[in-house]
C-alpha cells in the first residue's frame, strides 16, 4: 500500500488517539459501515502502517518520575561494534526510546528512573558498559509540555 486516502488517514488518526476504540465506534467516526472499516484496518496492519497497539502508562504514578535525555558518542563505528552497542541499549529496560543520530553524538536515549540516585546507578552499572563508549551527556526534563501526539497525516 503506497497511497492512503482520507478515510485511511482518519482511521489512523482515531486509532492513534484511542487504540481501544471499538470497530463500531471507529466506523461511525470515519463514516463507514463496520465491515469495510475493519477491512481497512486489517489492510493497514498487513501493509505495516499500523504496527502495534499499546497502552500509555503514567510514569509518575508508576514511581518513575525522572526523565533523562542522554546523548552518547561511541569511538568505533565498525558494524559489529554498532550492533553490540544497539543490542546493549535494547537490553536496558530503563531506556524507553533510542534514536540513531546524525551530528556530533551517535545516539539519543530517553531514560526513565525512580530517582536521581537510581539514574546515577544506571550510568555507573549499565550505560558506562556500552561497547566503545566515548562520552555520555545528560539533560533532565522538568516536565512534559507536549505529550506524544498522533502523527500529522495532512
Amino acid at each position: 500500500m503506497t497511497t492512503l486516502d482520507e478515510i485511511d488517514r482518519r482511521i489512523i488518526h482515531e486509532l492513534q488517539l484511542n487504540a481501544r476504540i471499538t470497530n463500531q465506534e471507529l466506523a461511525d467516526r470515519v463514516a463507514l459501515s463496520p465491515s469495510p472499516c475493519l477491512r481497512r484496518v486489517r489492510r493497514l496492519e498487513e501493509a505495516g502502517i499500523l504496527t502495534s497497539y499499546t497502552a500509555v502508562a503514567d510514569q509518575e504514578a508508576l514511581g518513575l518520575p525522572i526523565t533523562a535525555f542522554v546523548r552518547i558518542t561511541i569511538e568505533n563505528h565498525q558494524p559489529e561494534v554498532v550492533d553490540a552497542v544497539e543490542q546493549h541499549i535494547r537490553s536496558i529496560p530503563h531506556i524507553v526510546e533510542a534514536h540513531l543520530l546524525a551530528g556530533d553524538q551517535d545516539y539519543l536515549l530517553k531514560v526513565v528512573t525512580s530517582s536521581f540516585v537510581a539514574y546515577e546507578q544506571l550510568v555507573r552499572t549499565q550505560l558506562r558498559r556500552i561497547p566503545s563508549l566515548a562520552s555520555v551527556q545528560t539533560t533532565f526534563a522538568f516536565g512534559v509540555t507536549k505529550p506524544m501526539t498522533p502523527l500529522p497525516l495532512g
